[in-house]
């Protein structure tokens, strides 16, 4: 039995990228022997165990044979007999097949290393297109170390134009789509799993309402990021909340509530990010009016966005609508107009003997009062 780090491990290490899980690969050992030495199995469908003390995953070496369509299409054998160098043969990217033995050597079959230091997404064999997922995967690790200067190799892009041609991104469901978003949105460079789906056609099929905003693809753009995607720039600027840089990409494909609630539901997005778009994507005309100063439009929005009662979810809606027009003042005017509202003490109104109506009346007249105060102070309205 040989066990070897393989994977993000080996590659984040190799980069200087914190490594927090560790996946190791067992080559010439059983599920019996793996049991026997007190690793605990941790997938139905894979030779996969759990240390019980580090918790790290210890994954039989395999072999993969394509025997159906899309990417459950596999028949997956486990044996012994497995080599190190068939298990690495099997992943998608060069950078990813990479292995370091117990005494610090590394196994480097397919020039991982190089490609690192180029900067380079590769795939490992034509056996990259067996797997639509790894599509995803490519895009998402093309967010992950878009930071390092990374871009996809172009044997490797004319692969990925090959498959979306040829039909495969259609085995793809929405919730696998929705995961790898996800996934992606915790990156340092988000918009890149938007840019290499959109630059390879994929994007059409997995993701059309976005891939008619982005617009037909530009070889090297030198122009700046199409509006979604400044939009995510802009927004991942502010926050790390993966839900808030979805909703910032896809609102400028919501105007109401009615296409908002159809976009959610062909996202398969959760309910915060629904919630998110759907809060958005209603507010238009108040938006509008508040990037030109009307406090009425502000209290309108501190209203619907229910910013006296959640300031989380408050800054979470502000962030995804100051993300489409960030040179507006948005920003600046709502965080102004909520402070001043919250500066009105319904306890006062009550004790000068306003009641009923006449206090609501009041109430409202009072913290337009204060929001038009506190933007003539920051000289935000005259």
């Amino acid at each position: 039995m040989r066990i070897y780090l393989v994977g993000g491990a080996v590659r984040d290490d190799l980069l200087g990228i914190p490594v927090h899980e560790r996946d190791w690969v067992v080559v010439g050992a059983t599920p019996e022997q793996m049991v026997a030495r007190g690793y605990a199995p941790c997938d139905r469908d894979f030779p996969v165990f759990r240390d019980p003390r580090s918790g790290d995953e210890y994954a039989l070496a395999r072999r993969e044979t394509k025997q159906g369509e899309g990417y459950r299409g596999f028949q997956v054998y486990a044996g012994p007999d497995v080599t190190l160098l068939e298990d690495l043969r099997r992943r998608d990217l060069t950078v990813n097949a990479m292995a370091q033995a117990d005494d610090g050597s590394f196994i480097d079959p397919f020039d991982g290393r190089a490609d690192l230091d180029a900067g380079l997404l590769r795939h490992v064999s034509p056996a990259f297109e067996e797997d639509p997922v790894r599509v995803l995967r490519l895009a998402r690790f093309a967010a992950k170390l878009g930071a390092f200067g990374f871009r996809v190799a172009h044997p490797t892009h004319r692969l990925v134009k090959l498959m979306v041609e040829r039909g495969d991104m259609a085995y793809l469901t929405a919730e696998r789509v929705w995961r790898e978003m996800c996934k992606a949105m915790h990156t340092s460079q988000p918009w890149r799993f938007f840019e290499v789906l959109h630059a390879c056609g994929a994007s059409k099929t997995l993701l059309p309402a976005l891939a008619d905003a982005l617009g037909p693809v530009v070889p090297h753009r030198d122009q700046g990021l199409p509006a979604p995607l400044a939009a995510l720039q802009h927004a991942a600027a502010h926050t790390a909340d993966g839900r808030v840089r979805i909703a910032a990409t896809f609102a400028g494909c919501a105007s109401d509530g009615r296409s908002a609630d159809a976009l959610v539901a062909a996202l398969r997005a959760d309910r915060e990010t629904a919630q998110l778009l759907r809060r958005a994507a209603v507010a238009g005309d108040a938006i509008e009016r508040a990037m030109g100063g009307d406090a009425d439009a502000l209290l309108d929005l501190i209203r619907l966005w229910r910013g006296l009662d959640d300031r989380t979810a408050f800054d979470a809606v502000l962030t995804v609508a100051d993300a489409q027009q960030p040179q507006s003042g948005l920003r600046e005017m709502l965080s102004l107009a909520l402070d001043a509202v919250q500066t009105v003490s319904v306890a006062d109104l009550r004790a000068g003997g306003a009641s009923g109506s006449v206090l609501g009346a009041q109430l409202l007249a009072a913290r337009r009062e204060a929001v038009v105060g506190a933007l003539r102070a920051a000289d935000l309205i005259t």
